[in-house]
């Protein structure tokens, strides 16, 4: 995925409010919005080169966008609006190797009143019509580096814990079921549920595994001059 928009580089100085971060281009300080939710434990370093895009849309009360910060150990990126285009684009480019013969999917497909999931794939669109043979995937973004171990989440999440509960129902009704977590980083060499944020989240993930829910970990190639590409070559999950 290439960034349409132009690409700033700069430094990194602070996170507040959870949604704005100052950056310094020059002599100037930029404030930038932050697209993350969570705790970005392991990515905020003060006085980092960070990269952001910059929007020409006159509605936007901030222009900038932040989209990369360099760690100690690499880039990794911070914008989950992201992940979940990563994993279509992925999907439509065919480099999953068992996504490839799904030839339809829905975005956001709408599993009861109050829940949608990420994306559903099936052979062809009419299957999806007919509502068979389908194939629901979760999307998780994940940013969070333990010695190596990409982990999530990085803060309690009720609403992940909802979704894989969502997923084992799925699993139950015979459909296929799936928990994608997008490593926004490159110096992760395996994934783990992170048991000591989120107790109750890595209890319902080795349940959901052990239902038949398919858990998969994919890292992303990051290019801070252009954009990032999710990685095809799954790494191991430790549960």
């Amino acid at each position: 995925m290439q960034f349409e928009e132009p690409i700033r580089r700069g430094e990194f100085l602070k996170r507040y409010k959870r949604f704005f971060a100052d950056v310094r281009l020059g002599d100037e300080v930029i404030v930038a919005h932050v697209p993350n939710t969570g705790s970005l434990k392991t990515c905020l370093f003060e006085n980092c080169p960070a990269v952001w895009t910059e929007s020409s849309n006159p509605a936007r009360k901030l222009k900038a966008t932040l989209q990369f910060l360099q760690t100690p150990t690499g880039w990794v990126g911070v914008n989950t609006a992201l992940t979940n285009d990563l994993v279509f684009e992925a999907w439509r480019e065919g480099i999953v190797a068992d996504w490839a013969p799904l030839k339809g999917s829905r975005r956001e497909f709408k599993i009861s009143k109050e829940s949608r999931i990420d994306l559903v794939l099936a052979p062809t669109d009419a299957h999806l019509e007919q509502r068979r043979d389908l194939v629901f995937i979760e999307v998780k973004n994940v940013s969070l580096n333990d010695g190596g171990i990409a982990k999530f989440p990085d803060a309690v999440t009720e609403r992940g814990q909802k979704h894989l509960r969502e997923l084992m129902q799925l699993k139950k009704e015979g459909h296929g079921a799936e928990i994608v977590f997008v490593i926004q980083r490159q110096d992760c060499q395996s994934f783990a549920p992170a048991d000591d944020i989120d107790p109750e989240y890595g209890r319902l993930l080795r349940e959901a595994i052990a239902t038949g829910v398919r858990a998969r970990a994919f890292a992303c190639d990051i290019d801070p001059a252009s954009g990032v590409r999710l990685n095809p070559r799954e790494l191991p999950i430790r549960v």
